[in-house]
């Protein structure tokens, strides 16, 4: 990607300088000669599609479909997209509802193409609505191309009130979060918790989770995260607390290089 952000600092000083000039940065990321390209090219020719071998067969539609939904990354695995497109969501067979990123069962039924005989493709309003999240994902691509933590940030800042908000029970949100990699990683780190954890019993991570979100935010539950401020807690949190690890691993490091160091100036001492 050409584009790339301002970003001033790494941590949270560098989320800070983000966030107060994230409306004005993203403009500028929707104006740059390649994303609109893109989008033109989707917005003029994605209301003709009906099929997922329809989507699938045009790279540059496809790009930008699967880049909405974070899933760029399965641009070439062309029958897996295929095969999670025709399937749809609504049987519980369906290939998207067994795999554990839930990303892509978002990303069949936005399309719809194996839940209706009419998919969602023709709605007026649907290019709209997928370039809005392309031009999203898009952006936090180019952020972490610079800073990874930023990136992980911003993506918790947009799927964390979401996931709170849903009608689901508190439980099914926290196996949500537990099964997703990058809100897994924002959370754990944010609630302090070690790697390890990702090792015990799926059922033991839940009540680990629940117990240090109610030790750390007053609650337990994920619906919590509705609210901008406690987001903005816990992404304080996330990055503060890897910003540390690195810290001490650079250290670590800085130690381990020091001792050699002084290892082989000792050896080369005559007495």
């Amino acid at each position: 990607m050409t584009y790339s952000p301002i970003l001033i600092a790494s941590g949270y000083p560098g989320w800070s300088f983000l966030k107060r000039t994230l409306t004005t940065q993203q403009a500028n990321l929707t104006r740059s000669p390649e994303i609109q390209r893109d989008a033109e090219y989707f917005r003029a020719r994605i209301g003709s599609v009906k099929t997922a071998d329809a989507l699938v067969s045009d790279r540059r539609l496809l790009k930008v479909a699967l880049t909405a939904f974070g899933l760029e990354g399965d641009l070439d695995s062309k029958a897996f997209i295929r095969k999670i497109l025709a399937d749809g969501t609504l049987k519980t067979d369906a290939l998207a509802n067994k795999l554990a990123d839930k990303q892509y069962a978002k990303f069949s039924a936005a399309f719809g193409f194996g839940d209706f005989s009419v998919p969602r493709t023709v709605l007026s309003g649907f290019p709209d609505e997928i370039l809005q999240a392309f031009a999203a994902r898009s952006f936090e691509t180019a952020v972490g191309e610079q800073d990874g933590d930023l990136r992980m940030a911003l993506y918790a800042q947009r799927e964390l009130p979401a996931l709170a908000g849903k009608r689901s029970s508190e439980d099914t949100k926290w196996y949500t979060i537990i099964g997703s990699t990058p809100l897994r990683s924002v959370v754990q780190a944010a609630l302090g918790l070690p790697a390890s954890t990702a090792k015990l019993d799926v059922d033991q991570q839940l009540a680990i989770f629940k117990d240090r979100a109610q030790k750390v935010f007053g609650a337990s539950t994920v619906s919590q995260f509705s609210d901008a401020g406690k987001i903005e807690v816990l992404v304080r949190r996330y990055l503060v607390k890897t910003q540390a690890d690195q810290a001490q691993v650079t250290t670590g490091s800085l130690a381990i290089d020091m001792l050699g160091q002084t290892s082989s100036m000792m050896r080369s001492w005559r007495f």
